[in-house]
């Protein structure tokens, strides 16, 4: 019985975030997301009167009780498609996601595979005694002089 009622609680605990209404629309929550259409700039960040307007705009659709999209729905209808910060979905406005993402996906892979290839060819500043030229022999005698000189 109590592992019935344990279990249910459990299932009640993560179903409980997946039905609980959307959380309220506020003005920090919206004004990173449009432009003020005068500024060009984010609204967040944008000091005009234009701005202040479209604020209050905002404002007056939260105490209605409205949600994000609704308002950003009346912000585009007031306003014009302009208003919104971030590109739409589909046409054009999806390349300002997939051109940035291929880039990091294509410099990724080739980063890959020049590691991959300097992994296999190795270090290449590296030779063996075999590939090393021969000294003749006053270089011989030099080394030699200069060694026991240090070896003091």
């Amino acid at each position: 019985m109590r592992r019935a009622a344990a279990a249910l609680a459990l299932l009640a605990a993560l179903l409980a975030p997946a039905t609980a209404p959307a959380a309220d629309a506020s003005l920090v929550d919206i004004e990173d997301e449009v432009m003020c259409v005068s500024c060009e700039i984010p609204l967040n960040v944008a000091e005009s009167a234009q701005a202040d307007q479209q604020r209050d705009f905002i404002r007056a659709r939260v105490a209605r009780g409205q949600t994000k999209e609704q308002i950003k729905t009346a912000l585009v209808a007031e306003y014009g498609r302009e208003v919104l910060a971030l590109p739409d979905g589909g046409g054009f406005g999806i390349t300002a996601y997939a051109v940035p993402l291929a880039l990091v996906v294509a410099l990724g892979g080739g980063l890959a595979l020049l590691l991959a290839r300097w992994r296999r060819r190795g270090p290449a500043a590296a030779t063996t005694a075999a590939e090393a030229p021969a000294l003749s022999r006053t270089e011989t005698r030099r080394l030699d002089e200069e060694l026991a000189r240090y070896e003091r």
